[in-house]
């Protein structure tokens, strides 16, 4: 049987979403794609890496939606695209490097609407990783040495650009379980423990042991 399988990680912040997705990559013998996705777009799409980092998961309000998934159905070449906002253009090379690299090889994908990207990809397996509030919180203070009031500023912030950034491209609602196969709260059985739980789902579903991609 062929082994095939793309996780897809939506997060919210300080959730260990992110490590939950190294790890997860690390046990599978697959590669991790976060922050590396940007790059990846930039080199297909030859839009200049540094834009992607500046729209990097930022909402939008300069569009309709409509507008830019008729676009991504003309194509780069249409006049259409051509005239689009900057940050469209962004997404719309996300967009394409997700399912491209979900084509060819197994892998874990963190953020940027993966899991709407890869909607139709039946080998596609969609994660949320949740935990309260409080426990984020500590994660952040004992990460980055900030006082609890700026990490819970920054929670909030962040869960409020990619929850605005998911909705507006995805048509979908961020974090509802609707969207996913799987929402976790890594609180309760911790990163390592998240890690397994996932494994234990992609066993299952491929219907082996220990899988190793």
């Amino acid at each position: 049987m062929e082994k095939r399988v793309v996780v897809t990680i939506g997060r919210e912040y300080g959730s260990g979403g992110h490590e939950i997705g190294m790890k997860l990559a690390k046990e599978l013998g697959v590669r991790c794609y976060d922050k590396e996705l940007l790059k990846l777009a930039s080199k297909e799409s030859g839009i200049c890496e540094e834009l992607f980092s500046n729209h990097d998961e930022k909402p939008t309000n300069s569009l309709l939606y409509s507008l830019v998934m008729d676009t991504y159905s003309l194509g780069y070449s249409s006049p259409t695209f051509v005239d689009m906002p900057i940050n469209h253009k962004v997404f719309l090379a996300q967009f394409d490097a997700i399912k491209h690299l979900a084509e060819k090889e197994n892998c874990v994908i963190v953020g940027r609407c993966a899991d709407y990207a890869l909607e139709e990809d039946k080998s596609a397996i969609k994660v949320f990783i949740k935990a309260p509030l409080e426990k984020r919180i500590q994660r952040i203070v004992r990460l980055y040495d900030i006082s609890e009031s700026k990490a819970k500023d920054t929670i909030q912030k962040a869960d409020k650009s990619r929850a605005s950034y998911y909705n507006y491209y995805s048509s979908k609602k961020w974090g509802d379980a609707k969207s996913y196969d799987l929402c976790i709260d890594s609180s309760i059985l911790g990163i390592e423990g998240t890690v397994e739980l996932i494994k234990n789902y992609i066993n299952i579903k491929l219907g082996v042991k220990d899988v190793v991609l």
